[in-house]
């Protein structure tokens, strides 16, 4: 029996961002984006264009993605204007996406309380802005708001927006339970009413967790007819957040009956890069991964010593729902953690990196990843760094430079024009090839900048490979509280021709920890490059 494809569409650059505490760059979205892609979403919407700075942004210079379709999202057009004369819907219109979404009500009570006009025009209002999607050659999809509420207290007219938005050319209608109150019984049962009363519309849901259910009602309504799922990256979203990407896609993937019955736009080894994305996102946002959460916790597959650990070690099945290596994480045996092989050599093969399973170097390494794990290090988000750290063990890559000591110190002065500044100035000593190097430079943007500069100034035959190399992103965590406070450097580099990579550094110190990450960036430019080799 042939399986039915469902569509993933990932909203965690939009919804996401209304997470309280989560403030996306644009080089943030970016990076996300391509992390999305590069799993094999379908849909990755981009944010609001024209909304904010950073959106606009994002959309005047969006990443190329090699899979995933780039949505605008923006609203159907406002009340007294015709879609050609709403700036925001324009801006939507005229982002670089190959789709857009656009939210309208479909809850009679919303139109009459929220937009305070008359029930046909905003009907009229979704069907011009879907009808305007289309005539700009856009895939457009809507975002039915409150439809779940708004069925129940007027079935009529919710299911009125649908057609007006159908007969708008909408390629998709999403059913969204925008406050997330609604149980997946009632949800399987209306979504299955709409399918029923509209069969040759493509229908979506988008749930919010304001219940602890988005996930289940997101299944439910799949199960219904719905063949688009909306989610987010570890569930990001305004008040309790949006389904869990990281928690659906893996058990429609694994589960059954879901398993047999549909299929993703994921391979099965790209799957196994969830874990990875699902961190990469919490690196970003500066915050410690959800230890407990499902599939991609840095728990989801630990087991404590005695009764447990000995029954995993005999049959993992035991306590495990799916291998932790088809979602690209790990078993943890807490008393004797001795897992973990499998993992590294999976990354090593993702690398191309060659080597026997009983190469004595891979358990080297191996040990040399948990003792700097315990440390603080953090190589999810730090794949570079990696690279670095298991390649050196190997012995592939050479000793490009030798520091000998550096220094950083920051004044606040007076210019010339008598206006008070603060700069910071570093001193790097190093040895290239044999040559001591002296760098010296000065910034305005703060000690670690100044470093940078420094550091990388003159590396003698090295530095004609550096002239294109530039910090992008700098992100700091505080692992540890008190006086005694271990520090996480993340940082994010790239070159000229587009590439870009991700160093860490960990100490009690700042600056020490921001000039390894740097050092790590420098190496695995020169690597890359094959400098020396």
């Amino acid at each position: 029996m042939s399986k039915e494809r469902l569509y993933l569409f990932d909203t965690t650059l939009r919804d996401g961002a209304q997470t309280q505490g989560v403030d996306f760059s644009a080089e943030d979205k970016r990076q996300i984006a391509l992390a999305l892609d590069a799993l094999g979403l379908d849909y990755v919407e981009g944010g609001f264009p024209g909304a904010n700075p950073t959106d606009s942004e994002f959309f005047a210079g969006p990443p190329v993605l090699k899979s995933a379709r780039l949505v605008a999202f923006g609203m159907t057009k406002r009340a007294g204007r015709s879609a050609a004369n709403d700036p925001g819907l324009s801006a939507v219109l005229d982002a670089q996406a190959g789709a857009a979404c656009l939210v309208g009500k479909s809850w009679d009570y919303q139109v009459n309380v929220a937009l305070e006009i008359p029930l046909a025009e905003n009907l009229d209002g979704i069907n011009q802005s879907l009808a305007a999607v289309k005539a700009k050659g856009r895939e457009a999809l809507f975002d039915a708001e409150h439809f779940f509420d708004g069925y129940k207290a007027n079935p009529d007219y919710a299911l009125s927006c649908l057609v007006a938005a159908l007969e708008g050319g909408a390629d998709w209608l999403v059913l969204c339970d925008t406050n997330g109150g609604s149980m997946p019984e009632e949800v399987a049962r209306i979504v299955g009413e709409v399918r029923t009363k509209l069969p040759a519309a493509r229908l979506g849901i988008h749930a919010h967790n304001d219940t602890e259910q988005a996930v289940a009602v997101t299944l439910a309504a799949i199960e219904a007819g719905a063949r688009m799922a909306q989610g987010t990256l570890n569930g990001l979203g305004e008040r309790c957040g949006n389904a869990n990407l990281c928690s659906l896609i893996p058990t429609l993937m694994l589960k059954e009956p879901y398993v047999s019955r549909y299929e993703t736009g994921i391979a099965p080894e790209a799957l196994k890069r969830i874990t990875q994305t699902s961190r990469l996102l919490d690196e970003i946002l500066n915050r410690a991964p959800a230890r407990h959460a499902a599939y991609v916790g840095p728990s989801a597959f630990a087991h404590k010593g005695g009764l447990h650990s000995s029954a995993v070690a005999k049959d993992p099945r035991t306590y495990e729902h799916v291998p932790p290596e088809s979602v690209g994480n790990r078993r943890k045996i807490l008393v004797s953690d001795q897992a973990g092989r499998s993992n590294v050599l999976a990354r090593l093969a993702e690398l191309g990196i060659d080597v026997d399973a009983k190469d004595p170097r891979v358990a080297r390494l191996l040990e040399d990843v948990k003792q700097r794990e315990y440390l603080g290090y953090a190589y999810d988000g730090a794949e570079a760094s990696f690279e670095l750290l298991a390649r050196r063990v190997l012995g592939q890559v050479p000793d490009y430079f030798e520091v000998e000591s550096f220094r950083v110190i920051v004044e606040r002065r007076h210019n010339a024009l008598g206006e008070q500044v603060t700069v910071s100035e570093a001193v790097v000593k190093l040895k290239v090839a044999g040559e001591v190097l002296h760098n010296v430079s000065e910034s305005k943007n703060g000690p670690i900048d100044a470093l940078n500069l420094a550091l990388r100034k003159d590396l003698g035959k090295y530095s004609a490979l550096l002239q294109d190399l530039k910090l992008v992103d700098f992100k700091v965590r505080i692992l540890t509280s008190g006086t005694e406070a271990v520090t996480r450097v993340l940082v994010e580099s790239a070159d000229g021709q587009g590439n870009r990579w991700s160093t860490v550094g960990v100490s009690a110190n700042i600056v020490d920890a921001s000039f390894e990450a740097l050092s790590d960036s420098i190496c695995y430019k020169l690597y890359r490059d094959q400098a020396g080799m």
